[in-house]
């Protein structure tokens, strides 16, 4: 289950967006969020999925492993259909004793579910293609007009960047730590709620120190290094937009254009 966490992965490919600016993925991917939340047809949906399908295939990245990530938000995705599922008032479909699934209940939950699944996989595209150093870069660069409002826009980014680049790192060493446990006899599936929480305890220990060693070995060998902030830095290859990337913000510009322009039309 660990493992089909792909968020903070990168995955080694020559593709057309892996070649982009990480500036245009970061705002690609923040573009078409907003479009995916303005967009209020089943009509719009389906155009965002069949984007989103085609940003899949220029990534070069298999399916089959991008859909992988969505076992991850499994549990969140029924929790948050559930309730919008059978906590919405309408007109009543159907009722499973005191609880009462609607007709509003169930096109609300559909959408949610729909963007819940697209916000995953858009954000999956933009880590798989993007490196952990581009990232950074691309964040630093694309917001680097908030340094004149003294914003620490380097380290912010820094912080980012190691975070996203420590999710897959914790995630292998608690797949160890529970095998190591799960060696020794230690039962994480059976017994109550309360049963399995107690169980997790001889997990979360060690990650915590664990997790813990690697910040103050990752503080040690920058501080060696030193590392003082982005103040005067240069990098060993700048950013610079191409032909490609004016061309993919023009067709995200679009995309989110045709998604404000669907609400003022009526879609099925």
């Amino acid at each position: 289950m660990l493992r089909e966490i792909t968020l903070g992965q990168y995955y080694p490919v020559d593709s057309f967006i892996h070649r982009l600016d990480p500036r245009v993925k970061l705002a690609g991917t923040f573009l078409f969020l907003i479009a995916l939340f303005i967009v209020n047809s089943w009509t719009a949906y389906a155009v965002l999925a069949l984007v989103l399908f085609g940003f899949i295939l220029l990534s070069k990245v298999p399916f089959s492993f991008m859909v992988r990530g969505l076992k991850s938000v499994l549990f969140l995705l029924l929790l948050s259909v559930s309730f919008n599922l059978f906590l919405t008032p309408g007109e009543e479909l159907f009722r499973i004793f005191f609880l009462k699934m609607t007709k509003e209940g169930l096109q609300i939950a559909s959408m949610m579910a729909i963007r819940l699944v697209m916000l995953v996989l858009s954000s999956s595209i933009l880590t798989l293609t993007t490196t952990p150093n581009a990232l950074t870069d691309g964040m630093e660069k694309g917001l680097g007009i908030f340094k004149l409002f003294h914003f620490p826009v380097h380290e912010i980014a820094m912080m980012m960047s190691i975070a996203l680049r420590f999710i897959p790192i914790l995630v292998e060493e608690t797949d160890k730590i529970m095998k190591a446990q799960m060696a020794r006899g230690a039962d994480f599936e059976s017994g109550s709620i309360f049963d399995r929480a107690k169980a997790m305890v001889p997990i979360l220990v060690p990650l915590f120190v664990s997790a813990f060693r690697r910040a103050y070995d990752l503080a040690m060998a920058m501080e060696a290094r030193c590392y003082q902030g982005g103040e005067g830095r240069t990098k060993m290859k700048p950013l610079r937009y191409t032909g490609a990337d004016y061309l993919s913000y023009l067709v995200l510009f679009l995309i989110l254009g045709l998604a404000i322009g669907s609400r003022f039309i009526s879609l099925p």
